[in-house]
């Protein structure tokens, strides 16, 4: 793959390469990793290294971005409020993902077509909305390049990577360049982990083939989608890596300020759960939404302390399990105590969280008679598969459902390796 550079970054001492264009699919190299030290904010975002570049790589062209509450500088402003009075860039629109630009709407909700009052530019509403019809909006908005910058939360059903994997196609039809702006992935980027989805199954929640936990940041992610999926027709992709990030970082090694990418991702802890016990939106038990520990408490009515017991009897490895009682403020049982499980991550860096959701699963059915798998089988939509539900139906125990998806697994690892822009 050939490089031809696209712009230079000298701040603080350090030079490294801002971005990089290859044969249509787009790549940059990551700048050296600097040492842990708490409160220096190791970690350079890809817009605050574009700005630092004084957004040289954007010059001459009217700018619109995808981006939501997430989109912060190390001292917590929004980078549109940035952006926007800065002569440097021309910033003339804003879309707006699921939960909207400023972060207003719940879950499957966005924000609709506004103007923001504390900018006047125009915010289009990306949400459920791909294909054509969102060529149609970027042509409308009469940007010529679309920046993509919003926290990911590491697992294939966060929404906001397939916002991304839609603009990639969408940019290719309506003939406009994107820039991907890159930010940690919360819970490393060391591997991917579980069942890789069948494209049978795609939805807004899985539209292709990765794997659930997918070990990427949204660059490496945006290069992936670009090479892998849309070779036949690639959009004009650049990607800004950060500087200071390693692999095997969690979101609190990089001296970065967390702001919920979304209501019920309130910390980073739940960000190491989250693609694990997702899984229980698939199922009658309650995730934990409407209450302050969501995807930590697990539970339902008629739930007792026989589920914890049967889950720490597994001796997972970095987790241990307390029988927990909640009454959620919405969503399943609200206004209602139920019984269930609080999951505390005891140990992160041998923790799994995909094996301990499907752990958690078997448990809950072998332990309560009342569990069932939503009517509409989501579990499948959230696994990629049939075979995670039919394998627990058929009395499955933990291991041997791990085991089923390993080869597809191997196969995704080793094609994700090229794609990947940062080390350690």
């Amino acid at each position: 793959m050939s490089l031809s550079r696209r712009g230079v970054l000298a701040a603080g001492g350090a030079v490294g390469a801002l971005a990089a264009t290859a044969a249509g699919t787009g790549s940059a190299a990551a700048s050296p990793a600097h040492g842990h030290g708490p409160g220096r904010g190791r970690v350079r975002t890809g817009f605050d290294r574009l700005a630092a570049d004084g957004y040289r790589m954007l010059r001459g062209q009217k700018v619109g971005i995808v981006t939501n509450p997430t989109g912060i500088t190390a001292d917590v402003r929004h980078i549109v409020d940035v952006m926007h009075p800065d002569p440097r860039v021309e910033l003339t629109a804003v879309f707006g993902p699921e939960h909207g630009f400023r972060g207003t709407a719940q879950a499957g909700g966005s924000e609709g077509r506004y103007d923001d009052p504390a900018t006047g530019l125009p915010v289009y509403d990306t949400y459920l909305k791909n294909g054509r019809d969102l060529a149609d909006v970027f042509t409308a908005s009469g940007v010529d390049t679309v920046l993509f910058d919003i926290q990911d939360a590491g697992a294939r059903f966060y929404t906001y990577i397939w916002t991304l994997y839609d603009c990639l196609e969408a940019a290719a039809l309506a003939g406009k360049r994107v820039v991907v702006l890159d930010r940690p992935n919360p819970v490393t980027g060391r591997e991917a982990l579980g069942p890789v989805l069948d494209p049978a199954f795609g939805t807004f929640v899985g539209r292709r083939e990765i794997a659930q936990a997918h070990g990427m940041t949204v660059a490496e992610l945006a290069l992936f989608f670009n090479a892998e999926f849309f070779h036949e027709r690639p959009a004009r992709l650049d990607v800004v890596t950060m500087s200071g990030w390693r692999r095997s970082d969690f979101f609190d090694a990089t001296g970065l300020p967390w702001v919920p990418p979304s209501p019920n991702m309130p910390t980073p802890e739940t960000a190491v759960v989250y693609p694990g016990t997702c899984l229980f939106e698939g199922t009658n038990l309650s995730e934990g939404r409407g209450t302050t520990r969501p995807f930590e408490l697990l539970g339902a009515e008629g739930v007792d302390h026989r589920w914890a017991a049967a889950a720490n009897a597994l001796r997972l490895p970095g987790v241990a399990f307390r029988e927990a009682y909640f009454a959620p403020t919405f969503s399943k049982f609200a206004g209602k105590t139920v019984g269930g499980v609080q999951v505390h991550v005891q140990d992160r860096e041998v923790f799994d969280p995909v094996r301990t959701g499907i752990a958690l699963l078997v448990t809950a059915k072998q332990t309560w008679s009342g569990f069932a798998w939503r009517p509409d089988n989501w579990i499948d939509k959230l696994t990629g598969n049939t075979r995670v539900r039919t394998m627990i139906d058929a009395g499955a125990d933990t291991d041997a459902v791990v085991r089923a998806w390993q080869r597809d697994l191997s196969a995704f690892r080793a094609k994700r390796r090229k794609y990947l822009r940062y080390g350690g």
